[in-house]
């Protein structure tokens, strides 16, 4: 059974002045995407900048998210390190606070052989009870998890049950598709991959999108579920220009910057990440707009 059908969002972690998390910022997030029909939260990613968090504090935001959710939808939580031991303590820790599901990053620097991604993922996947999504993202890690090693793992461990697939290539993601036959579930990892991703069979997307139009991102995995494939592909082409302005700098830059354009209170990002250059800032600001997303600042 899927952890989950639709849009998750790949949720951001609102900030304080003093670089603390803004707790209170990020539970009215969740209630806001929860009401605008995000079907899932993934919490502590990439986006969160979980790579800054001290152990604690990731643990403690798992905690956070779990009980602001309440069980009305599901939360993944980012659980993966370049220390097999660490992503295990981690992948623990996650289960105990409540976490449904794990998204559970190929070790980064390190550069694993395939071999070792197998063994990596199998004792991280050995050390809980609960699904693992596995993210390929080799833009971020330098190694690309191949579609044998993940139908591999997918065949031999119960719970990989899924792949969040950010490597770009479509013809290595329906090659996975094809070798797994279905029984992998597969989420677009690029927000602008989402129509043809599902018109493969996957099952959506872990968006950065859905951050400004989470109702919109549902309703592309939605309109394609229900086999209104114009519906689907005409909000997939009026969002290519907030996609593309969202990844204009390193994520999560961007899309902080779009929350506080939106009136959220989300602050700054930890170092080594800076503020948005103030030209592609106001390509962003312009291009929520042109999509009519309400910009209030």
């Amino acid at each position: 059974m899927s952890i989950f059908t639709g849009a998750a969002v790949a949720l951001i972690t609102p900030m304080h002045e003093d670089g603390s998390i803004n707790y209170e910022e990020m539970e009215r997030i969740v209630n806001d995407q929860i009401n605008h029909g995000t079907d899932a939260i993934v919490i502590c990613g990439t986006t969160g900048e979980a790579s800054t968090m001290t152990h604690e504090e990731h643990i403690e935001t798992i905690k956070a998210c779990v009980e602001m959710t309440k069980k009305r939808v599901p939360v993944i939580a980012g659980s993966g390190s370049n220390c097999t031991d660490t992503a295990i303590f981690l992948s623990r820790e996650a289960q105990k606070a409540g976490a449904d599901g794990l998204l559970v990053v190929s070790p980064y620097y390190n550069k694993a052989t395939q071999k070792g991604l197998k063994q990596h993922f199998t004792a991280v996947a050995g050390s809980v009870d609960i699904p693992i999504i596995l993210y390929n993202i080799q833009g971020r890690t330098g190694v690309n998890i191949q579609p044998k090693t993940i139908a591999e793992l997918a065949k031999e461990v119960d719970n990989i049950v899924a792949v969040k697939e950010a490597s770009g290539d479509l013809s290595q993601i329906a090659t996975l598709m094809a070798m797994t036959q279905g029984d992998l579930d597969v989420y677009s990892g690029n927000d602008d991959q989402i129509v043809p991703i599902t018109a493969l069979g996957g099952k959506g997307v872990i968006s950065v999108l859905s951050h400004v139009a989470p109702q919109d991102t549902h309703d592309i995995v939605a309109k394609m579920m229900a086999g209104d494939v114009k519906g689907s592909s005409e909000l997939q082409l009026k969002y290519i220009p907030v996609i593309h302005a969202l990844f204009s700098e390193v994520n999560p830059i961007p899309v902080k910057a779009a929350m506080n354009m939106l009136g959220y209170n989300v602050g700054s990002l930890r170092m080594p990440l800076t503020e948005m250059e103030d030209e592609n800032k106001a390509i962003l600001r312009q291009a929520m707009i042109d999509a009519g997303i309400k910009v209030v600042k």
